[in-house]
């Protein structure tokens, strides 16, 4: 087996959830406890960071990430989906898993997969424990892939707990009311183990408190240790709470208003954590904080790709991160905005269409996953809302249109989907040099 092989085997021949959903979703830990059992438990010689929530997972990963490099430690990324390559699932810093690993480890326990059944997730963090443990790394940042209780990543004993906020996505596995998201993600809550929250929220706060609580585990709410207080041209002002009311103000390369709440959440957990022993310099929050996207490789998020007319690409895919999208733009000034669009059809899109601006004008296309919507259908879905448009079978297509319809002041956005803002990723060859 060669790494193409590999890749195929996993990405292609196994149940894998950004492919087809529900298929792929196994409600319990029994596999990827006997998977790992039989590797040896490789989770049990980490020392983890767990992130958990409905939006801003990834920010708040690569920021206490980049964080603890600039510290000096040797750190692990788990992060999911991907954009352009598989690898960029598992990385030490910015640095990709090798492939040859990837090789290795697929084709020594082929005959181990079949036995347990293990779906592509589950394989894919047996194998992101076995690289860490391996590479001997210091940290490892883990986020999970959906909800908590029952996310494949939940069998570690973390240092440190963070769920970032909850929203409504997944509906079909997590619950139908704010109440039963949280307490799936609260899942993430170990014993004796300490847990800060992103955000305190009137119908979630007492999941986390009453789980914490049964645990024995210190709750911390981020706004009580880091209260973030501005975030402008990609400079961050707050408070440190915990020590008497400290001001800050750091540089960052993280664009979009919307990261100074990961932002305050990942400052909080980092304070958490030398509260807990990890030494953690000024210096090392200043130099973090200011080369996120370099240090860790951070890509889709208010990521622009092209200027006259400008192109930004975005992951925002629910009602929330849809919200926080649309005010980033009130923040931007361009002659009209095209909007390229695309989402699964596991989705109820309702919720996300009914936000979206009536002025714009929109370029429906189905991301290149089989969950993928079909265009005809999002249109004809987008115009009970008044939105305008024409559909488009890919999504380089639908950026193609926008671009020659276009003039240096408008603004082009790609949102809507994780999936098509890797296909759009995909479209730009210079954005690719890491494959």
């Amino acid at each position: 087996m060669n790494y193409t092989q590999a890749i195929d085997y996993l990405t292609n021949q196994l149940p894998m959830f950004q492919r087809v959903g529900a298929a792929a979703y196994k409600a319990n830990l029994h596999n990827i406890m006997q998977l790992c059992s039989l590797l040896g438990n490789p989770q049990k010689d980490l020392q983890c960071i767990h992130v958990a929530g409905t939006n801003g997972k990834g920010s708040v990963t690569h920021i206490v990430a980049s964080v603890l490099i600039h510290a000096g430690y040797t750190v692990g990324i788990y992060t999911s989906p991907h954009y352009l390559t598989f690898r960029e699932r598992i990385k030490i810093g910015n640095a990709f898993i090798e492939e040859d690993f990837i090789t290795d480890f697929v084709s020594k326990h082929l005959l181990l997969f079949k036995k347990v059944d293990a779906s592509f997730f589950e394989i894919t963090t047996a194998m992101m424990f076995e690289y860490f443990k391996q590479k001997k790394v210091d940290y490892c940042i883990i986020e999970t892939g959906l909800g908590g209780r029952l996310d494949s990543t939940n069998i570690i004993e973390p240092l440190l707990s963070v769920i970032t906020n909850i929203s409504f996505d997944h509906q079909q596995f997590l619950g139908n009311t704010l109440t039963q998201i949280a307490t799936e993600k609260a899942g993430i809550i170990k014993k004796n183990t300490p847990v800060v929250v992103g955000e305190r929220q009137p119908e979630t706060e007492m999941v986390f408190m009453q789980k914490a609580k049964e645990q024995n585990a210190t709750i911390y709410f981020s706004h009580e240790i880091n209260n973030a207080t501005s975030f402008e041209e990609q400079s961050i002002s707050g408070t440190y709470l915990h020590t008497g009311g400290i001001p800050y103000t750091y540089q960052t390369d993280l664009s979009g208003a919307y990261q100074q709440k990961n932002i305050q959440t990942a400052l909080a957990a980092l304070v958490v954590l030398q509260k807990h022993g990890i030494e953690i310099s000024h210096k090392a929050f200043q130099n973090g904080l200011e080369n996120v996207c370099a240090t860790t490789y951070f890509i889709g998020r208010w990521m622009q790709v092209k200027n006259n007319p400008k192109v930004i690409l975005d992951s925002a895919h629910n009602e929330a991160g849809i919200r926080n999208l649309l005010a980033q733009l009130a923040q931007n000034h361009f002659t009209q905005l095209h909007f390229v669009f695309g989402t699964v059809a596991d989705k109820d899109t309702a919720p996300v269409l009914s936000q979206l601006p009536l002025n714009a004008t929109y370029y429906f296309c189905k991301p290149n996953v089989p969950r993928g919507k079909n265009e005809k259908e999002l249109s004809e879905a987008a115009q009970a809302f008044k939105l305008k448009g024409s559909h488009f079978s890919n999504a380089k297509a639908a950026l193609d249109e926008a671009l020659k319809n276009a003039v240096p002041t408008d603004l082009i956005i790609v949102a809507g989907s994780i999936f098509l803002v890797a296909d759009i990723l995909n479209s730009f060859p210079f954005l690719t040099e890491k494959e």
